[in-house]
C-alpha cells in the first residue's frame, strides 16, 4: 500500500490505516524507539502511541513524507519516555551519550523551546547537513537523529569506530562554527 493510500485511510477515519501503518512502518518505528530507549516494552508502547498520534493528527495534517512523519513522532515520544526515566533515576540508553556529544553545540533546553530560535536552529542544521559529503551526512543523521550506537553507525557505513568518532567530533566542531557564523548562540 502506498503512503498516499494509507493517508487517505486516515482521512476517511478507516481503522485499517493503523494496521497498514504498522505493517509498512512498524519495524522502522521500533528501531528508532529501541535505539533511544534500549527497552523493548517501552519501545512497543511508544510505537503504539505513534499510531495513536498519527490517528489524531491525520487529518487535519497531510504529511508529505509519511515515513519521516512517523519517525519524528516515534523519536519525540521515545525521548519523552527517556527523560521521564532519567528524572526517576532509572537509567539511560544511547541517547544520553548522544546528548552529551551534542551538548557542546546545543545546550539550554529553555532557550531551545522558543519557537523562533528552534526554527533558526533547524534551518542552520539543515544548511549544515546539505554542505556535508554524503557519507558524513549519513553518519551524522544515523548517530544524532536515529540514535544509532557509534559501532552500528560506523559498521553500516563500512568504517571503523575510531574513524566515525573522529568524523563526528570534527562535524560537531564545524556545526558549532556554523552556528556562530549565523549568530546563533545556544
Amino acid at each position: 500500500m502506498t503512503d498516499y493510500e494509507i493517508i487517505n485511510l486516515y482521512n476517511e477515519r478507516n481503522q485499517e490505516a493503523v494496521s497498514a501503518t504498522q505493517q509498512k512502518y512498524g519495524a522502522y518505528c521500533m528501531k528508532i524507539a529501541v535505539n533511544i530507549l534500549s527497552n523493548r516494552q517501552d519501545s512497543e508502547e511508544c510505537v503504539n502511541d505513534t499510531y495513536l498520534r498519527a490517528w489524531n493528527s491525520i487529518p487535519p495534517q497531510f504529511p508529505e513524507i509519511l515515513k519521516a512523519f512517523l519517525g519524528k513522532i516515534t523519536r519525540n515520544l521515545s525521548i519523552d519516555v527517556m527523560r521521564k526515566r532519567k528524572s526517576r533515576k532509572r537509567g539511560a540508553g544511547e541517547i544520553e551519550l548522544i546528548f552529551e556529544e551534542l551538548e557542546e553545540c546545543i545546550s539550554g533546553e529553555d532557550q531551545i523551546e522558543n519557537a523562533v530560535m528552534q526554527a533558526e536552529i533547524v534551518e542552520a542544521i539543515n544548511e549544515f547537513l546539505a554542505g556535508l559529503p554524503y557519507e558524513q551526512r549519513k553518519l551524522f543523521v544515523k548517530r544524532y537523529w536515529y540514535a544509532e550506537s557509534l559501532a552500528s553507525a560506523a559498521a553500516s557505513l563500512g568504517m571503523s569506530e575510531s574513524k566515525a568518532a573522529s568524523a563526528l567530533f570534527r562535524m560537531r566542531k564545524r556545526l558549532r562554527g556554523h552556528f556562530n557564523e549565523r549568530g546563533i548562540s545556544i
